[in-house]
């Protein structure tokens, strides 16, 4: 049972954690819906803003090595199922059907590429362009290109206030950076 015991358990870090990755999270969405749109001309989606959040949330680990680490493997999956969702969607119609064939196509590449670990992380990219791009047959072959961007910004600000959190705790309180 979770009780006060349990409060006595968390460290300077853990809370300085948690309120880092809610930083970044709030960080990552005023990006997405403020800035962006004045940088690039065009109004954020809700699953624009999502999918960098997630992406953030997703790198934001415990340690700077982590998160980097976390990083590159969010981009290495993201990619593939980027790659694959823009060479069908300008072929053909987003479908259920193809949507399925890609994220067969895709696991079995992260297989054969020795990156099995972002089978998962494939699939999920490759199931949210194929929907979004379903709901949206008009722009679909933007999807791929649209969530590619959402995700680097996503990870982009997560590490990014990962190490920046490590630095400002560790000069903070003293304690060795992570």
């Amino acid at each position: 049972m979770w009780g006060m015991n349990n409060l006595s358990k968390l460290s300077a870090w853990d809370v300085a954690y948690a309120i880092d990755m809610a930083i970044a999270c709030l960080v990552t969405s005023w990006v997405m819906i403020f800035l962006l749109p004045r940088l690039v001309g065009w109004h954020s989606t809700s699953v624009g803003v999502l999918w960098a959040v997630i992406s953030t949330v997703f790198v934001y680990k415990d340690t700077r090595t982590h998160s980097l680490s976390a990083g590159m493997s969010r981009l290495i999956a993201t990619f593939a199922g980027f790659a694959l969702c823009l060479i069908y969607l300008s072929l053909l119609p987003a479908t259920t059907i193809g949507m399925g064939a890609l994220i067969t196509v895709g696991v079995l590449l992260m297989i054969i590429s020795g990156r099995p670990d972002e089978t998962g992380l494939t699939a999920i990219t490759i199931a949210v362009i194929m929907i979004v791009a379903t709901n949206n047959p008009q722009d679909a072959w933007l999807q791929p290109l649209l969530r590619l961007v959402d995700t680097l910004i996503g990870i982009s600000i997560g590490v990014a206030c990962k190490w920046v959190a490590s630095f400002v705790i560790f000069r903070i309180i003293g304690e060795q950076m992570r």
